[in-house]
């Protein structure tokens, strides 16, 4: 599934006294089985953006497209679109509404008219997904669980609807660091056994060294930049000029670097900066 966005354009309030430009012409493309990082400072556009993905809102002016059908035609059947592309607001787990985890995430496939035999095995397999064991949660109530598997059964909730993409808005937020290494583990392996095309807004830098392909760079409204982690995080002036840091390795990089060690520009990772330390202090005790 691709999903092309062509000039999008979106604001509030227009025509009254509270009229603000939320998206100002953003174009970019997305294709299958990428892990797309959007990222820019609160209020730049990043939430309003993805709810354009899956037709919650709709463009001022612009269009978005999902296998070159426009999301604002007549035809399309959203509520089957939003089957194919799933999204996790912030703090999914303030959603949760039944009595026990698994009619929570079986709320979705049930909708779906699927049959109670396809309903318990999305039910276990997206159990599995988020690394909660079936037998010991299926049966609790969320409301019973820790903030960060409260987040991961909301996410099951989506999983078990089997999107073809998945949108994450801020999934991290709040979690203590344990419960923050969970999600991203989480997202890493669905990445890598489901192919599951994957777009997650975050503030976390470090997040994004560590899942993401491609970086969105959102300012005030625009698309400021588009590229690798490699190339976005080897501009620190860029990052700066839209309030953003860059991760800690990489900044970490640059230090040794004005201080004389031979260094590449372009590493944003801790264990490739590991890598080129050991090599400089074994090329020094050679000498």
């Amino acid at each position: 599934m691709s999903i092309e966005v062509r000039h999008l354009t979106h604001t509030y309030g227009e025509g009254s006294a509270l009229h603000t430009v939320a998206l100002n012409d953003v174009s970019f493309t997305i294709e299958d089985g990428e892990f797309v990082g959007i990222v820019g400072h609160t209020g730049s556009g990043k939430s309003t953006l993805v709810q354009h993905l899956n037709g919650l809102l709709k463009p001022t002016s612009g269009q978005v497209l999902v296998d070159g059908e426009d999301l604002n035609g007549e035809k399309v059947n959203r509520r089957a679109l939003r089957q194919r592309i799933g999204l996790v607001f912030q703090y999914p787990e303030y959603q949760l509404f039944e009595e026990t985890v698994a009619k929570d995430i079986a709320f979705g496939p049930k909708n779906q008219g699927l049959s109670a035999k396809e309903i318990d095995a999305r039910v276990r397999h997206a159990m599995s997904s988020v690394h909660l064991d079936y037998d010991k949660y299926a049966e609790k109530s969320p409301f019973e669980l820790s903030g960060g598997q409260m987040r991961r059964v909301a996410i099951a909730g989506v999983l078990a609807m089997e999107p073809s993409v998945l949108i994450l808005d801020e999934p991290t937020a709040g979690l203590d660091p344990r419960g923050r290494d969970r999600i991203l583990t989480m997202l890493e392996e669905l990445r890598a056994r489901e192919h599951t095309t994957v777009l997650m807004v975050s503030h976390s830098m470090e997040d994004m060294a560590r899942l993401a392909t491609r970086l969105l760079v959102i300012s005030e409204g625009r698309l400021a930049a588009d590229g690798t982690p490699r190339e976005i995080f080897s501009r620190p002036g860029l990052m700066t000029s839209v309030g953003l840091d860059i991760p800690e390795a990489a900044r970490l990089c640059g230090v040794l670097r004005s201080r004389g060690y031979n260094l590449p520009e372009d590493l944003y990772r801790p264990e490739e900066l590991r890598e080129h330390l050991l090599r400089l202090w074994k090329e020094a005790a050679k000498c």
